[in-house]
């Protein structure tokens, strides 16, 4: 049996904060700054004129003038989710998490583990235990919970479920008089959505009735994953990994910009690199996160073509990505979302003594962290050389071992 845990409009609420009056007007998520012009998720209100997510911001605007954009907190949305997720892994579920605010896991083995009583425990708020702050304490609250033979059966039911009262869907039955707006909620299907409801095809019970060999001529494998899903048929869930939470922040003395976040990236991957928790191990994928000065946040994910532990090749890497950022920054994150294998020891082809000494070098460093802590060998990096304030022209950061 697989259960899906649904935070219905989940980074709108989080984006929107302590503003709950406004989603109880017309609103929407505004497209992220420097990205294509796109809300995001949309309010209750908003859905009466027919707005969807995904849907272009100028035509969202002539069907609804008063829409309230709210700017996007890809931080903030991804920090509470990570929390909401540790919450159902600290459950014992092996999650498989598609989109924020959507969670799906076996529950074959957890319900003997929970005395039959899971699904009831999170439909009656178990997430939203106390110890998480009182903002997504609320998000948590109104979870609705669904299950079904496959994730997409689980989903529907959870769609329609009400809070407290688990919702279930046992095959294509139950399916076939549901709408084929459904279809959204899966990004390698959302686009089929339109271009169905164009031909009639409103439910999907009638899409389900259709032949394979006619939808696989009209849209390809998405059509095929889709008449799937009506019928009842997913793929097999591919729950995540829980890894650590590596990370390292930093306050920028002034408006953030320019060189001066070059340097701040810098001394970030000096002091992940240094830290002890690393284990020499490699860096598969990282996360670059800013706080804005104006408001807002911002956040980009990058995977290395190759895990590195090399300082130099992931400045290189990462200092691209800065140029993406939308305005100047206050606060500066990096933080690792994926370890690679540990890394090589790397041995000069000829022995010379250039080698030799940069070895007793990195030993001494070692020797002295593992002595005196891992501050104990630093290096002095310039962060702002032209301010006038002498602490901030430059700040002591880990040597590199």
């Amino acid at each position: 049996m697989i259960v899906c845990v649904l935070l219905d409009r989940f980074e709108l609420v989080v984006a929107a904060g302590g503003r709950a009056g406004l989603l109880r007007q017309p609103a929407a998520l505004a497209p992220e700054l420097g990205r294509e012009l796109f809300v995001g998720e949309v309010s209750r209100a908003a859905e009466t004129f027919g707005i969807h997510a995904g849907m272009r911001m100028g035509e969202a605007l002539s069907r609804c003038p008063g829409l309230a954009l709210v700017p996007p907190d890809p931080m903030g949305v991804a920090e509470a989710w990570e929390r909401a997720l540790g919450r159902l892994e600290g459950l014992g579920a092996a999650v498989e998490s598609l989109r924020p605010g959507e969670a799906c896991f076996d529950a074959g083995g957890l319900q003997r583990l929970h005395a039959g009583r899971l699904v009831q425990m999170l439909a009656d708020g178990r997430l939203a235990a106390q110890g998480t702050d009182e903002r997504l304490r609320r998000v948590l609250a109104g979870a609705r919970v669904g299950q079904g033979p496959t994730r997409f059966c689980a989903m529907v039911a959870a769609h329609g479920a009400r809070v407290r009262r688990p919702g279930r869907v046992a095959g294509a039955a139950e399916l076939a008089e549901r709408p084929v707006e459904l279809l959204r909620r899966r990004a390698e299907v959302a686009a089929l959505v339109e271009p169905l409801e164009r031909l009639g095809i409103t439910t999907l019970g009638a899409l389900a009735a259709l032949s394979r060999d006619a939808v696989a001529d009209r849209f390809g494998r998405p059509g095929l994953l889709a008449h799937d899903l009506a019928r009842g048929r997913d793929t097999p869930l591919r729950p995540r990994r829980p890894g650590e939470l590596l990370r390292e922040s930093l306050e920028l003395p002034e408006a953030g910009s320019g060189e001066q976040l070059g340097r701040a990236l810098g001394l970030l991957i000096d002091r992940l690199l240094a830290r002890s928790e690393r284990r020499g191990r490699t860096l598969r994928a990282v996360v670059l996160a800013a706080r804005l000065v104006e408001g807002g946040t911002w956040r980009e994910r990058v995977v290395f073509r190759e895990a590195l532990a090399d300082p130099e090749r992931m400045r290189l890497a990462l200092g691209g990505r800065l140029a993406l950022l939308p305005a100047p920054a206050e606060t500066l994150l990096l933080t690792v979302e994926g370890f690679g294998p540990p890394a090589p020891e790397v041995r000069a082809l000829f022995d010379d003594g250039a080698a030799a000494r940069d070895e007793r070098l990195r030993e001494a460093v070692r020797q002295a962290r593992a002595a005196a802590g891992p501050n104990a060998a630093l290096r002095v990096l310039e962060i702002d050389p032209d301010s006038r304030v002498p602490e901030r022209r430059a700040v002591l950061t880990p040597m590199d071992p």
